[in-house]
Parts: structure tokens; sequence; C-alpha cells
């Protein structure tokens, strides 16, 4: 083979891992989006307002965050239902420090990340080295990461935490311009992943490791090492997610933190296109997929309609995603 026909060759394959530019799923999300928003502003014109929207996109940050980890782990054919228990975690602990210390805000973030960072790299660990399937992994230390949260606890709520990771709140001090500086640093994290796993070598590894173990480990990618850093960066969101967490609630913290955030980034990383197989995935979908659902929630909220029916709509779309999901990879294996 020539040169020439091996660059070819191997432009080609890049083509055929990495998605489009924009896919198709993120122009639909987008469009049902805007119909979304379009539909509310109509019936509560409230919706449309900075009162409203700065507080959705508040809440849409710590799923996003969260959710560009789990986009990479999804898309190496992984999963981790153990990331509400991290976030109870890596928030307690936080907490803890912020009122027992007063420690400052970029030693409060630090401790976040590093607590969040060290608990993925043990769900990483685990995964890599272990021959059990990533869901029975992560709900095992699931299980344990509660266990630690309430032992941190101590059997009581954290009171009088200061208002130190105000800058990631949902007040004046966590806005400029009206937009919050947590969905600042959720775009800019979408921004970096994007381009990690388009326009890098270990980005598309992650890829091909997802569509073939093997096949990725015998063309000589470092497979369990992408695997340990994939879980570290789902834990690095999660200690961002911890600080908002923190910054949106009250001086008070209580065992309940974190509870269902794992339904809420695997929905927001499924409705954004990542196959739940591996091998395909974007982390724009993510995040469109995390505004999609927390607009729901917002929107059921304001008509004044039963909390219960977020659940529904949200069901529907991972239904829908999932069965989009299965077609294009039945016609993919027919064509």
């Amino acid at each position: 083979m020539s040169a020439k026909t091996a660059d070819e060759a191997g432009k080609l394959s890049v083509r055929r891992i990495l998605p489009p530019v924009v896919t198709g799923q993120e122009i639909v999300l987008l469009a049902v989006i805007a119909a979304l928003w379009v539909l509310l502003g109509l019936f509560t014109p409230a919706f449309l307002t900075l009162n409203s929207i700065g507080p959705l996109l508040v809440d849409v940050a710590p799923v996003a965050l969260i959710g560009v980890g789990m986009t990479f782990v999804i898309i190496t054919a992984g999963i981790d239902v153990s990331v509400a228990g991290m976030t109870m975690v890596s928030a307690v602990v936080t907490a803890q420090l912020l009122v027992a210390l007063d420690i400052p805000l970029a030693l409060a973030v630090l401790v976040a990340l590093a607590s969040g960072g060290i608990l993925g790299a043990f769900n990483g660990v685990l995964v890599a080295y272990g021959r059990v399937h990533p869901i029975i992994i992560t709900f095992a230390t699931w299980n344990i990461f509660l266990f630690i949260g309430y032992r941190v606890f101590g059997s009581s709520t954290v009171n009088g935490i200061p208002n130190t990771l105000d800058v990631f709140g949902r007040g004046d001090a966590g806005t400029t311009l009206g937009v919050p500086h947590s969905f600042l640093i959720t775009i800019l994290a979408v921004i970096a992943a994007w381009w990690f796993l388009r326009y890098t070598k270990a980005g598309r590894n992650l890829y091909a490791i997802g569509g073939n173990r093997e096949a990725a480990r015998l063309a000589g990618i470092s497979v369990q090492r992408r695997l340990i850093w994939v879980y570290v960066i789902t834990g690095l969101g999660v200690g961002l997610a911890a600080c908002i967490t923190i910054a949106t609630g009250t001086s008070t913290l209580d065992q309940s933190v974190g509870q269902g955030r794992e339904l809420e980034v695997i929905a927001a990383v499924v409705i954004g296109g990542t196959s739940i197989m591996g091998g395909r995935g974007s982390v724009v979908g993510t995040l469109l997929g995390a505004l999609l659902v927390q607009s729901v929630r917002s929107g059921v909220t304001q008509l004044g309609w039963p909390s219960q029916l977020a659940y529904l709509f949200v069901g529907i779309f991972i239904i829908i995603a999932v069965g989009t999901d299965l077609l294009r990879e039945r016609a993919r294996r027919l064509s």
C-alpha cells in the first residue's frame, strides 16, 4: 500500500469513528427545545424572563458537567451509576471544611475536585482491571460512597455553611450580565471536551475502545489507562457539580444531596445521542439533553402540573432516543 493510500485509509477510518460536527439528533434537540420554550412562553410568559432562564441554566450546569464525563464513560461502553454517592461525599467533605476552617474559594474548589477525582479513580481502577460489567462495579461503589458520606455527615446536617461558593450560585455574585458563572464554566468544559474527542488521538481512542475494546487493545491503545481517566474526568465533573450544589442551596446541607443525580445525568447523555452500547456520542448533545430535561422539569412546575409528569416526559424522551439509536445501529450493520 502506498503512503498516499494509507493516509486516505486513515482519514476514512477517522471519519467512520467520529460523529459529524453537528449531528442530526442535535439539530432535532435544538428544534424540540426551541418549540418547548415557545410553548412555555405562550402559556407562562414568566418562563422567558431572565428571572426564570437564569436559574434554569444554573440547574443545567451540574447535570451537564457530570454529563461530560459520563459521555466519555458511555462512549467507552461503560456506565457510572455511582455519581449520586460521589456528589454526596464531595459536597459534604467540602461543606464540612468550609464550616470548620472557613477555607477560601480556591481551596474549597480544589477539595471538591480532589475528592471527586479520587472517587472517580477508584471506580476507574476497578472497571479497568476487574472483569465485571461497570454497572455492577459502580452500583457497589455507589453504596460504599453513600456509607462514607453518611459517616462524614455524622447523622446530622451540616449547618452554617458560609457564602464562599456564591460565585457558583443563583444570586448577583453568581452571574455576569445575567449569565450564571456555573453555566459559563459548563460551556467551557463542553467546548474543551468536544475538541478533545474530535481533534486528539486520545479522544478518538475512546470511540475505538467503545466500538471494539479487543481490537483497540490489539491496535496498541492503552485501554486500561484510558478507562481509568474517563472515570477520573467524571469524578472531576462531580466535584464542580458539588460546588454548584452547595452554592445554590441554603446554609444547610442535608443527607439528600445528590439524590437521583445519576438518573438525570444518564438521561441527558442518552437523550443527547450517545449510544448506550458505546462507540458513539457527543458532549454537545449531552448539554442539549441536560437543557431539555431541566426545561421539562421547570415547565411542569411553572404550569402548576403534578411534578410526576416530568418523569413521564423524560422517560418518553429516553425511549425515543434509545429506540432511534437501536434503529441506527441496525441500519449500520445491514449496510
